[in-house]
């Protein structure tokens, strides 16, 4: 059986995906693993760690990024129209 990919050598989103859900040790969180990455995740859910596994697995193959808003800039207390390229506030320094 073949994989659809995206071109790209990805799998597609309708590919089929192989992905370990657990409860951990202590039962307060549930662990999701994407077997073909071998990229982890957690929640306290089962919707919520497989949420994080998407969001993981998808910073891993390069597939998120987006220039920040300038409402996300103001919220972390940063001025856009102040601020000049890799001027940083001091909490990210």
């Amino acid at each position: 059986m073949s994989a659809d990919t995206d071109g790209r050598g990805r799998d597609s989103p309708n590919a089929p995906v192989e992905i370990t859900l657990s409860l951990g040790e202590n039962g307060d969180l549930w662990m999701a693993r994407d077997e073909e990455t071998g990229v982890a995740s957690q929640g306290e859910t089962r919707e919520a760690a497989l949420e994080n596994l998407d969001e993981a697995v998808a910073l891993y193959r390069g597939d998120v990024g987006r220039a920040p808003t300038d409402e996300e800039v103001v919220a972390v207390g940063i001025e856009p129209d102040a601020n000049a390229s890799g001027d940083l506030p001091d909490v990210l320094k």
